[in-house]
């Protein structure tokens, strides 16, 4: 194997344009690691926001974009003992995934859910890890409870609107166009709501408030998912699409006893996100394995057009997934 690997790096704080081409050494894997033979690699809102110098990486992790992957293990880290060279897998990854090889634990690799390929594969870790720790773990959605997700058609979206369907509760989402709120339903949602044209606040009232809003916009949307939460609801909050800081009346919070919280995956340990990855083969890869949920894949674009994919992300055009092929 060559000591060398195509990579595309962040040349500088910028645009898409300052992703670029170029060669590195390619990973060794350290204790408890595994190095994988990247076949695809998906492609999510963090990744923009590093390239644009907003999400810094972690002191120990490349500085290479990317969150996850799929392919074959080529290289064991001492200790690896769940895995064998050769094993076909996906990912999540500390960063580097934007290459032809990624060294991740070894504990945050799954297996390549049954009649799944690669391509479709690269895009499950980072969206099925950030829902199931977010909905099912710090937001305890439980069968029967009404829950709104905003963006239903993005990677989040289209992962949340289908789990939530399949573990029993009431889906409602938002989304910026008749199409993409189709799409919505076609998934599992009750009602789709075209941001665009109706006040999800109004719908929300009439439909009865939302038991667990998750939402990834912000701004003014704050005030206005308190508004939408029942009694006891819960508000999880995992992006700032349109800024973190709003005025808000905290003294809802008491009155109502709402839960105002949320995560980011990247920052939290190796152990917790071993233990996310557990919960998801026992809860979520039979389902994966039965055909009964599925990434919604948007584009494919070659390793060398990362820009293109980011320039496609950000205009909000896309419905679902985008993937990188490397190799």
């Amino acid at each position: 194997m060559s000591k060398t690997m195509t990579a595309v790096e962040i040349t500088a704080p910028g645009g898409p344009e300052v992703l670029v081409a170029t060669t590195r050494d390619i990973p060794v894997p350290g204790a408890g690691e595994v190095v994988i033979k990247v076949a695809y690699a998906g492609v999510n809102r963090p990744d923009a926001l590093q390239r644009a110098g907003l999400y810094a990486p972690p002191p120990t992790a490349s500085d290479l974009p990317g969150l996850e992957a799929a392919g074959e293990i080529v290289a064991l880290g001492e200790g690896v003992s769940d895995w064998s060279m050769g094993d076909m897998v996906c990912a999540l990854l500390p960063g580097g995934g934007y290459a032809q090889y990624v060294a991740t634990p070894a504990a945050h690799c799954l297996p390549i859910p049954e009649g799944m390929g690669l391509r479709e594969a690269a895009c499950l870790p980072e969206t099925f890890f950030t829902v199931w720790s977010n909905v099912f773990q710090r937001g305890a959605l439980r069968g029967g409870e009404r829950f709104l997700v905003h963006g239903g058609s993005s990677g989040i979206g289209t992962t949340a609107i289908q789990l939530a369907h399949e573990f029993g509760a009431r889906v409602f989402a938002t989304a910026g166009s008749d199409e993409k709120c189709a799409k919505c339903r076609e998934l599992g949602a009750e009602r789709a709501i075209n941001y665009r044209e109706e006040d999800f606040v109004e719908v929300m009232r009439a439909e009865g408030d939302a038991d667990l809003i998750l939402d990834m916009v912000g701004g003014d949307y704050l005030p206005r998912n308190v508004k939408s939460l029942a009694d006891d609801g819960r508000l999880v909050q995992i992006a700032f699409l349109m800024g973190p800081k709003v005025e808000l009346n905290f003294a809802q919070m008491m009155m109502r006893r709402l839960t105002i919280t949320g995560s980011t995956l990247r920052p939290q340990s190796d152990k917790a996100k071993a233990d996310i990855a557990e919960a998801l083969r026992t809860h979520v890869w039979p389902l994966l394995d039965a055909g009964k949920v599925a990434p919604v894949m948007d584009s494919e674009y070659p390793l060398a057009d990362a820009a293109k994919a980011h320039a496609r992300m950000e205009q909000s055009a896309h419905i679902g997934k985008i993937v990188l092929k490397v190799n």
